[in-house]
């Protein structure tokens, strides 16, 4: 059995303002709908940190700095056996004039109790605790070809 496999490599970024207790979300209208934090792939020859940076810019128009690494979300696909990992960081520092939106859906910042409470198209709440508890380094899912929300998610 061979150890290696197909695995993508993706971050997510909570742009968090103290002063709101709102983060930056998008409404993914393409791949993963529903309201999400920016994020995106890895670049070849490109850091997770370094990716997180790019696509927050790309994302929201906002410059991020001092990241902090929150911990990893991992997917197994019980189908291919492919794996999808998610290096998530946290930012309160941040500058620039947040867009309106992109191609994948609209941008704005919500209030974390709105993103916990919010009931359609919101697998983000149940990312939150890999992002806000400091005793949970990993959040584990396993998915379909055909359905993403049939498994729960395991904290570690």
């Amino acid at each position: 059995m061979s150890r290696s496999c197909d695995t993508e490599h993706t971050n997510m970024i909570m742009i968090y303002d103290r002063d709101t207790d709102s983060a930056v979300v998008i409404n993914r209208k393409i791949s993963w709908c529903g309201i999400s934090f920016p994020g995106g792939h890895l670049e070849p020859g490109e850091s997770a940190y370094e990716s997180a940076v790019r696509e927050a810019k790309e994302e929201t128009g906002l410059d991020v700095t001092d990241l902090q690494f929150c911990g990893i979300i991992h997917w197994h696909n019980v189908d291919s056996g492919k794996k999808y990992m998610v290096y998530t960081y946290r930012t309160c520092n941040y500058s620039g004039t947040l867009i309106p939106g992109t191609d994948e859906g609209e941008v704005f910042f919500m209030k974390l109790d709105d993103i916990k409470n919010a009931k359609e198209n919101n697998r983000i709440a149940e990312y939150l605790p890999v992002f806000l508890d400091g005793n949970i380094s990993e959040a584990f899912g396993k998915y379909t070809d055909d359905d993403d929300t049939g498994f729960d998610i395991k904290y570690y």
